[in-house]
């Protein structure tokens, strides 16, 4: 294992050395696909844009299940200043799929020249990811028609947990995401005149406070929901009052009624602002990520296949309010997502000090592996 830990760690870091955004990931997905192939794998490459899969069939079985990584970085400029960290200014691998990329080659390194299944395995490995856009690229390129599988597993390294352990749950595990933008429009002047005009600064400020009463005071305490005001921009200066202003963030939830609720309830609470200031208000919101449900049969198959080569699993571990593209792949096939550790001293996801723990690499890659040879035995007939 010490040679293919050396290989994995070397991917990871020149990977991380270079990231690329969303539908932007060539070389990316070049590197990916020539490095299959040197496993001896056939490799489909430009699905949905920039993805890649690669398939691996032993034996005589028509089974087949997939894998799945992403491949994207953020625009996020890296503040590590490791040997391996980003060469491309505002754009690093903040959230790890670096690492995830790394060990998916490193599972179809072990299965291509071990075995140990019977049927195929696809090795899907995604653009995009990060927002939302990817999954669904690649099942509109004819996926899961021109790739057919039968079950799909997806994992994504967890800051705060120890390296070896692995959490998932059965049913919701991740939640939606809601994007907003409220637009408040009315007359900015001078900053000594306030009088004068209808300035938007008051209002927004109003509207960024009024937003979290929906959750506290509208939605039912039993469903979990967030609403994040992330930016507030507006067209002022130091001496200027501003005449536009934009309210900007997202919402979390694991319910269609609950994101209906939210949005409705923030359309009224800025039609009212606006109303009491003389202001116009103008709502844009959208859904970006669905909730990610595991199938609950293949949640507790995947829990004991992590438990073959985990240090500890958790497989009844809380939902978070963080959203997955993956969730867009359990609309068409069932499977199962989950978590593995990157350390306790990790940085958080999406931070520019955060780095993809080298020393999970073999332990991501195993439970892929793990997962494929269960699921794919005589005994999952």
């Amino acid at each position: 294992m010490k040679d293919l830990i050396e290989r994995m760690t070397g991917w990871r870091r020149d990977l991380h050395r270079h990231p690329e955004f969303g539908f932007e990931e060539q070389r990316t997905a070049r590197f990916v696909a020539d490095t299959l192939r040197d496993m001896g794998l056939d490799v489909a490459e430009g699905i949905g844009g920039t993805g890649v899969v690669a398939t691996l069939q032993r034996g005589t079985s028509n089974r087949a299940i997939a894998l799945r990584a992403d491949m994207d970085a953020l625009r996020i400029t890296e503040t590590t200043e490791s040997e391996w960290a980003s060469t491309s200014p505002g754009t690093m691998h903040a959230c790890g799929h670096d690492g995830h990329t790394s060990c998916l080659l490193g599972a179809a390194r072990i299965l291509a020249q071990e075995g140990g299944f019977d049927g195929t395995v696809r090795f899907i490995f995604q653009p995009a990811e990060e927002w939302g856009q990817g999954a669904q690229a690649m099942i509109d390129d004819g996926l899961i028609d021109r790739f057919p599988f039968d079950e799909i597993y997806g994992l994504h390294n967890m800051p705060g947990l120890p390296v070896g352990h692995v959490q998932t749950r059965p049913g919701a595990i991740m939640s939606a995401e809601d994007i907003f933008e409220i637009e408040l429009t009315g007359l900015g002047g001078h900053a000594s005149r306030p009088h004068a005009g209808r300035e938007v600064m008051t209002p927004a400020c109003a509207l960024v406070l009024e937003l979290q009463t929906i959750v506290s005071r509208r939605v039912d305490p039993g469903d979990i929901a967030v609403v994040s005001v992330t930016e507030l921009l507006t067209d002022g200066v130091r001496n200027a009052l501003p005449g536009k202003a934009r309210v900007m963030g997202d919402a979390r939830s694991f319910r269609p009624e609950v994101s209906a609720l939210i949005e409705a309830e923030m359309r009224r609470i800025a039609s009212g602002i606006a109303l009491g200031h003389g202001v116009e208000a103008h709502v844009t919101y959208s859904r970006e990520f669905v909730p990610l449900l595991n199938d609950p049969e293949l949640a507790t198959a995947f829990g004991e296949a992590a438990a073959q080569v985990s240090a500890a699993v958790d497989a009844n571990a809380p939902a978070i309010t963080a959203s997955e593209d993956f969730a867009r792949f359990l609309a068409h096939v069932r499977g199962c997502f989950a978590f593995f550790g990157n350390g306790e001293d990790s940085a958080p996801l999406h931070n520019p000090g955060y780095d993809f723990n080298d020393a999970s690499l073999l332990h991501g890659a195993c439970l892929h592996v793990e997962i494929a040879r269960q699921r794919l035995s005589e005994r999952s007939v």
